[in-house]
């Protein structure tokens, strides 16, 4: 189902992100923007079936990359290439992305009470929230969405990991309380906050305004700058309808900013329907269900963990790109894995599915089970194809 669930959006990316590139192709080759996106899904494709041969117990060794991504996150600050007016990109790569597989990995290993750097089992949950805070503090001055995100699936991975409830009660009161304490700062002091290097968090801030205060626009108002983006993906989807225009028969993709990654569900609509769109989230859902089933499967906490992780990665990642494409959210930045043109996003998404793929072959017991009743079974086949050969008549010309 995994590997079903990849091509349909493999395919749902080509088509849309070549429809959804109009702006791009006029300033570049009219085939570079897809040629360069099915590249990464090729080359995606590789990275997955390189990762769902290794064994999931070497997984463990992604958390090394940890404090690489540490230092890549400080040398962005410093030498990264800006987008938007944030330093996202090193050398053409995202730091950030290195982080979550990393992050998660390591969350899943010290959960699954195995010692890391000769920590107890019982310092870990203080160890993960050390690991995570340092993490999200690197990435939120640049992207808040991307920290944000992280973050809340580390919560979950902990709930799922069942940690005692008096703990999950102080994660959550001192995030809810960091969280309180910073807006309250950008929201009253958002001039002192750009001096200091939040101005990222200033303009989230302003998003947030912009949300809960929409203007009301009749049909010969200019659309102000600042609700320009969500007013046209409302329009691309009222557009849309039940079954949509046709795949290439956008006509939003040419004044929406960013149609073929950040709302590029909004484009999906608009080609493909209401139906369209409903597909398009049920596979994301069909992949969760699927992750769990193979988490409860897992004969070891490790691999258990980190499929979840995993999995609400991509899939928490997913619906908030949803949820802004619709209006239920202020933009966030944030792609539709898998789906939205991308590099480094890309790659690290097939990663994730890599790794569910992996744990589901080797530390599925039923799967397993099979697969020894099957060698057993050819192992069988041939000792009998053995004898009977030995016992046909031997014939002399």
């Amino acid at each position: 189902m995994i590997w079903m669930i990849f091509l349909f959006l493999s395919l749902i990316s080509i088509i849309e992100v070549y429809s959804a590139s109009s702006q791009l192709t006029f300033k570049t080759d009219y085939w570079q923007p897809i040629m360069k996106h099915t590249a990464f899904l090729l080359g995606g494709l590789i990275l997955i079936l390189v990762i769902h041969w290794i064994n999931p117990k070497y997984f463990r060794f992604f958390i090394f990359l940890l404090p690489v991504a540490w230092l890549l996150l400080i040398v962005l600050q410093f030498v990264g290439h800006t987008v938007n007016g944030a330093n996202r990109y090193l050398l053409g790569f995202q730091p950030s992305e290195i982080a979550k597989l990393s992050l998660i990995t390591c969350v899943a290993f010290i959960l699954s009470g195995q010692k890391i750097l000769n920590i107890p089992e019982k310092k870990g949950f203080k160890w993960i929230w050390i690991f995570t805070f340092i993490t999200c503090m690197l990435i939120v001055r640049d992207n808040f969405s991307t920290a944000a995100i992280l973050y809340l699936v580390v919560g979950m991975v902990l709930f799922i990991g069942q940690v005692p409830f008096r703990k999950m009660a102080l994660f959550i009161f001192v995030t809810v309380t960091c969280i309180a304490l910073l807006f309250s700062f950008i929201w009253y002091l958002p001039d002192t906050a750009k001096k200091v290097g939040l101005r990222r968090a200033v303009v989230w801030v302003e998003r947030i305004k912009n949300y809960k205060e929409q203007p009301e626009i009749t049909k010969n108002d200019k659309i102000p700058d600042d609700v320009f983006q969500p007013v046209m993906a409302k329009i691309a989807i009222a557009r849309g309808g039940v079954l949509g225009n046709l795949p290439g028969n956008s006509h939003l993709s040419d004044f929406l900013p960013q149609a073929y990654s950040d709302f590029i569900y909004a484009i999906i609509i608009e080609e493909t329907g209401i139906v369209g769109g409903i597909f398009v989230l049920s596979l994301y859902v069909f992949l969760f269900i699927r992750a769990g089933t193979i988490a409860s499967r897992c004969t070891k906490p490790f691999p258990k963990f980190l499929v979840m992780g995993s999995a609400l990665m991509i899939i928490v990642q997913a619906m908030v790109n949803m949820a802004v494409s619709v209006g239920l959210m202020p933009i966030t930045g944030q792609p539709l894995p898998l789906i939205s043109k991308g590099g480094s996003s890309v790659l690290v998404t097939c990663a994730f599915i890599g790794i569910m793929l992996s744990v589901s072959r080797f530390e599925n017991l039923r799967g397993i089970r099979q697969e020894e009743a099957f060698e057993e079974a050819f192992e069988e086949e041939k000792r009998l194809s053995n004898e009977n050969k030995q016992l046909e008549p031997e014939v002399v010309y």
